[in-house]
């Protein structure tokens, strides 16, 4: 039985003003489901508020959302489809119809199915959000390709580690228990508070990440909860942490596995959670025997006594909890992290508990919209040549640098169309840019979706199409009922903008032009009515019923009360029904299967000859508050807080390299340089550099070359592609090496 709040109606009249309710939910924006009243008059958006009838946000919204405005009547919004008239990167268009833009979509994908195979056509997206579905439905029914996956994230380095390696351990996914699975949220007789928090590798109060709303944690707080901070920086919870654990980049396996043996060493194990529901515990606990406090310090730069300290804090608080961050992922041994952090919510008994590590979304009937969907398109001889699920077990479907190195040298076979959705892999997620573009300017049709002309749409695209924003489509907060951990919400069209189109709106269109058997439906609501056909409402009812926001019924404890096997059975959902302290997977296919720390591939250990001339380990993608991602750089309100990118460097280092705060400085390794602003700080360790990403300068019109001055900026210039972990996940985001020095006029 699905549950909800009451809320009163989606839409109403205040004085001149139209008021909806809907949610601020892609494109542009974050992962978040934030509740949001849209006020719009004439077909203007005038104003935006909290809705605090909305309990996954409360009311609470960040400077992006309240500047939508801005964003979606912005003056340079793509607002009617654009076909290219010159060479690519010239910024030469010719204005089309949306008929003659899906008849050149048809042409090529038929001319290309034909003559190379569904195979040649990839289908790329950037950070998931609300689309993920979609792109996937479109490239396998509409194209018939399983080609598709993020475009050019190496390593799959962003979510995909963390979900492959607990659906592999355990079976399940796991999130910080902050109440956010109950619509009374903190007034719930079930929930109790963390009483402490390790906050491991992201700045949640910025970040805001996968819908975990980092205010939740600043309640918990109020409530008692103790934070722990594993992070290089000196964040704003780790100002207010009893213990802040400032790691070297790259080293947390260390630091992990130095918690694990602390815990195990001091008896402050959970034995009777270990003995009765996990396996591997004696070979963790020799692995783990290897990391005393003083190896882990003289790896990680972490002093012993504070990693003592936040051991015994972490075990003796019961409840507990850990929420992490991509910071983890970003690493070539991030899946180690990954097992040894899950190993300590299993050691410490906080699994399933209420204030602890919550297991979520066990019951397939609340997915939406179906796993895979649309994977039946795809015939099992193409199915067989999808890229990347053959080297690599953990890849579903196409794996980033597989599909890169595929781009460059037509092995095992060319790929001759990409087409791109809420992505811009050159200015943002993509390591070595100019690799990118040399693959895909080898491409006969490029694709692009989006809601402005972007770095990577100018150099590349052939054919752009102007997408609407969260205010202009009609949709459901879907990807899962509870979306991740939040309830199924209708988002609510408020104006219209130009000729843009929904997501849902092309990739139905796309879709009965290609394959009209599988897109039935004759409009968008109807699909969205099929896709939550398994909740019992409409979308109709949905918005404007009572029963929204939907929350998926949810209880504690799960594997002790048969809820997460299909056999009902107690126990969790893994091949063993245990939560293992190790991956089955990488045990199956010869990998060491416990965690294990490795030093990273350029540091100043690994490689002291780079050293001497690159003594500084850079680490990038720290979020910011105006920001995300790529997106927002034309608000001018947003560059006002953030007008520059910035590198930031303790003042000690600056002054050793003669640089002042507000300096322009080259960030410069082996592979290349760029330019940045100079902001001292003491929040980092002198060693370390923190570098901003994403940037571009959309005011800048000298395309051609510098494409929105990118090239400048664009520190993912010093990052290699294909430096993946063991499994194929993973990569060296967040752990490289520089030198840093003044720009000269």
């Amino acid at each position: 039985m699905l549950s909800q709040p009451r809320i009163s109606p989606w839409q109403w009249q205040e004085g001149e003003y139209t008021v909806t309710r809907t949610m601020a939910w892609s494109g542009p924006g974050c992962h978040n489901q934030c509740g949001i009243l849209v006020y719009s008059k004439d077909n203007q958006v005038v104003k935006i508020e909290g809705d605090p009838e909305i309990p996954f946000s409360e009311g609470r919204l960040c400077i992006r959302c309240l500047s939508l405005p801005k964003v979606v009547h912005h003056p340079d919004r793509l607002t009617y489809p654009l076909k290219r008239a010159g060479k690519r990167g010239q910024d030469k268009w010719d204005r089309i119809t949306w008929d003659d833009a899906y008849d050149l979509i048809e042409k090529n994908v038929r001319k290309i199915q034909k003559e190379f195979g569904p195979e040649a056509i990839a289908t790329l997206t950037g950070t998931g959000r609300n689309i993920t579905h979609i792109v996937h439905k479109l490239s396998c029914s509409a194209f018939q390709s399983a080609n598709t996956g993020a475009a050019f994230l190496s390593g799959l380095a962003c979510y995909v580690p963390k979900i492959s390696s607990m659906r592999t351990t355990f079976g399940g996914f796991i999130v910080a228990d902050c109440s956010q699975m109950f619509p009374d949220r903190y007034d719930n007789p079930e929930w109790v508070p963390p009483k402490c928090m390790i906050i491991w590798g992201n700045d949640p109060v910025v970040s805001n990440p996968d819908s975990f709303m980092g205010y939740w944690i600043i309640e918990c707080m109020k409530r008692g909860t103790r934070l722990i901070v594993i992070d290089p920086r000196l964040t704003w919870m780790a100002s207010r942490a009893d213990v802040w654990l400032q790691v070297r980049p790259g080293t947390d396996p260390a630091v992990a596995l130095g918690l694990i043996n602390i815990i195990i060493n001091e008896g402050w194990v959970d034995l009777d959670f270990i003995d009765n529901w996990t396996d591997g515990f004696d070979e963790l606990k020799e692995r783990a025997s290897e990391y005393t406090p003083e190896k882990v310090e003289e790896i990680s730069w972490v002093p012993k006594d504070k990693l003592v300290r936040a051991a015994r804090l972490y075990a003796e608080s019961k409840p507990a909890a850990i929420q992490w961050g991509v910071s983890v992922e970003q690493h070539q041994m991030g899946m180690s992290t990954l097992t040894a952090i899950q190993d300590l919510w299993a050691l410490t008994g906080n699994v399933d508990v209420p204030g602890g590590n919550i297991v979520n979304r066990p019951d397939i009937k609340y997915y939406v919209p179906p796993l895979g969907w649309g994977i039946e398109d795809v015939s099992p001889d193409v199915l067989e040549k999808t890229l990347g699920p053959k080297e690599y077990p953990f890849c579903r479907y196409a794996h980033p640098d597989i599909m890169l190195e595929t781009m460059l040298t037509d092995k095992p076979y060319p790929i001759k169309m990409a087409w791109l959705q809420a992505t811009n892999p050159l200015a943002n997620m993509g390591s070595d840019p100019k690799k990118i573009l040399k693959a895909m300017q080898r491409l006969d049709f490029i694709v692009l979706a989006d809601l402005f002309m972007t770095p990577t749409a100018m150099a590349l695209a052939d054919l752009v199409l102007p997408v609407a924003s969260a205010l202009e489509r009609n949709s459901i907060r879907s990807e899962f009922v509870g979306g991740w951990w939040g309830p199924v919400r209708a988002v609510n069209k408020v104006i219209q903008v130009g000729e843009c189109k929904s997501d849902e709106e092309i990739l139905l269109d796309v879709g009965r032009r290609l394959n009209p058997d599988s897109f039935p439906w004759e409009n968008v609501e109807q699909m969205l009515d099929w896709l939550l056909k398994d909740t019992g409402v409409t979308f109709k009812e949905l918005r404007e019923g009572e029963k929204k926001p939907l929350y998926a019924p949810f209880h504690y404890k799960k594997h002790e009360k048969g809820m997460l096997r299909p056999d009902g059975l107690p126990g969790f959902n893994s091949h063993n029904g245990k939560f293992n302290l190790y991956n089955p997977v990488f045990k199956k296919i010869g990998l060491d299967p416990f965690p294990y720390y490795e030093e990273p591939p350029e540091s100043p250990l690994s490689r002291p000859d780079l050293a001497k001339e690159y003594p500084l380990v850079l680490t990038t993608g720290a979020r910011s508050w105006s920001y995300f991602h790529s997106e927002h750089r034309q608000v001018p309100q947003l560059r006002e807080i953030e007008p520059d990118p910035t590198i930031e460097i303790h003042p000690d280092t600056a002054a050793s390299f003669n640089i002042k705060n507000g300096d322009w400085v080259w960030i410069e390794n082996q592979r290349g340089r760029c330019r940045q602003k100079a902001a001292l700080t003491p929040i980092i360790d002198p060693r370390v550099v923190n570098a901003k990403h994403g940037w571009w300068f959309p005011e800048k019109q000298d395309p051609e070359f510098s494409l929105f001055g990118m090239w400048d900026v664009n520190i993912n210039q010093l990052m290699p592609a294909g430096h993946n972990g063991p499994s194929g996940l993973c990569a060296p985001y967040k752990s490289l090496m520089c030198k840093i020095y003044r720009v000269e006029n």
